[in-house]
């Protein structure tokens, strides 16, 4: 049974702290591997990549081929179903739109010492897109990583994704079509991050690195992180719902198990104020999770990781929301305004009875790459400003180096620095000779 809390009760501080606290990534230690793999990777290139892709996914990278041709997504692309091929049509344009918006625009004025001061913004130049591979990949997480690159003006993005005993996902590759992918390597795993890091022979370096993938994946990020940039390294998945008693308890027990059928370590949190209501959605999961397709694991994770927690107010709940900063939280009431006032910490929010959480993954619009564990205190969504990079710039004349100038030098002598304070100073020398 998940955890049963109610803030009234005894010991409620001490235990939801401990929700708060509790540790759901994998404890398995792949940090000493996976530097064995980057080191690898760097030092014989191409070579570890074959003999890699051939001990962890079964496939012979110079028989079978390196990497998947254009042509194959385009095909891909004309062979799914056609609904599905409308869907993720739809899905890219609406993730296009709000990313659009997104964009940045230069600035640049003069201010009162005569000082022409602003910002550039420009697009990386390469891009690097994981993708997990075999039959069960996700086409939606593809567009939602490589969209965005697309619409900050990435030229190169370079899709890495493992072909395990040479299986190909066809709704990804037609999503790589969709997306404007324009390389795709059959290589994955903490390798293939490596060689998008630091280049191969065959594979040229790229200068982000974003996408999905297991505990090696998400550590080899960890580690090239700095040599390239990441999107972040993310965790299991969350939700935590705040719902009232009108709600339907079969619509947030199907809320709660959309996080909870992702992985034993995902996380669903219900805050109500009702109890009888809070009965009848833990019944509902129960019932849910008899018949889904995916219930052994979604019953792993409601058990181990599941709570509800009543509340005499749900206006209570929102302080308790902001420690476990949430990857999603929906807000499941009539006005849900007042309570989204009080939210500070969430990755993406859900406002209204009508909006579930699994919206957002597919066709809303905005990036359902989020920051989990309670990053979100710190961190945001993926989103197009992680495929660029502003570059400030200044002008000053005569008059202008002759206002500021004095300041700089005399900052720069208390620093210790007399070569900062001369590079200053022989130009003020030159305005009083």
């Amino acid at each position: 049974m998940p955890l049963r809390l109610d803030v009234a009760g005894t010991g409620f501080a001490e235990a939801f702290e401990q929700l708060v606290n509790a540790r759901r990534e994998a404890d398995e230690d792949v940090a000493q591997a996976v530097r064995g793999i980057i080191a690898q990777v760097r030092t014989q290139g191409d070579a570890a990549l074959a003999a890699l892709t051939g001990r962890f996914d079964g496939f012979d990278l110079d028989a079978h081929g390196w990497t998947i041709p254009v042509e194959q997504t385009a095909a891909a692309y004309e062979a799914i179903d056609a609904d599905l091929r409308a869907a993720l049509e739809l899905a890219a344009e609406r993730i296009a739109a709000y990313h659009e918006k997104q964009k940045p625009g230069d600035s640049g004025w003069t201010d009162a010492a005569g000082v022409r001061l602003g910002a550039r913004w420009n697009a990386v130049e390469a891009a690097g897109i994981y993708v997990p591979g075999g039959l069960a990949a996700y086409p939606s997480s593809l567009l939602m990583n490589a969209i965005p690159a697309k619409v900050a003006g990435v030229e190169r993005i370079v899709m890495m994704s493992p072909t395990p005993g040479g299986q190909l996902n066809q709704a990804v590759l037609a999503a790589a079509h969709i997306a404007g992918v324009t390389e795709i390597w059959r290589v994955g795993g903490a390798q293939a991050i490596a060689a998008l890091a630091y280049g191969t022979g065959r594979i040229a370096p790229v200068d982000v690195i974003v996408g999905p993938g297991n505990a090696w994946v998400a550590e080899a990020k960890r580690q090239v992180y700095g040599v390239v940039g990441i999107d972040m390294v993310a965790g299991p998945s969350e939700i935590v719902v705040v719902a009232d008693g009108q709600n339907d308890p079969d619509w947030i027990a199907a809320d709660l198990l959309s996080q909870a059928e992702h992985d034993p370590t995902s996380q669903s949190i219900l805050f109500t104020d009702d109890a009888a209501f809070a009965d009848a959605v833990a019944a509902a999961v129960e019932r849910q999770l008899g018949v889904l397709a995916t219930g052994a694991r979604a019953r792993q994770s409601w058990e181990a990781n599941g709570a509800i927690i009543h509340v005499a107010r749900l206006e209570d709940a929102m302080p308790l929301v902001d420690r476990l900063a949430p990857e999603h939280l929906e807000l499941a009431v009539d006005e849900p305004q007042p309570l989204f006032d009080r939210v500070r910490h969430a990755g993406s929010v859900f406002l209204g009875r009508m909006t579930p959480e699994a919206i957002g993954d597919y066709v809303a619009g905005p990036n359902h790459v989020l920051p989990t564990g309670r990053r979100a205190r710190f961190s945001s969504g993926l989103s197009v400003l992680d495929f660029m990079k502003r570059t400030s710039f200044l002008q000053l004349d005569a008059d202008a180096i002759g206002a500021i100038g004095p300041a700089a030098v005399a900052m720069a002598r208390a620093e210790g620095l007399p070569a900062h304070a001369a590079s200053v100073a022989v130009r003020l020398a030159r305005q009083e000779s």
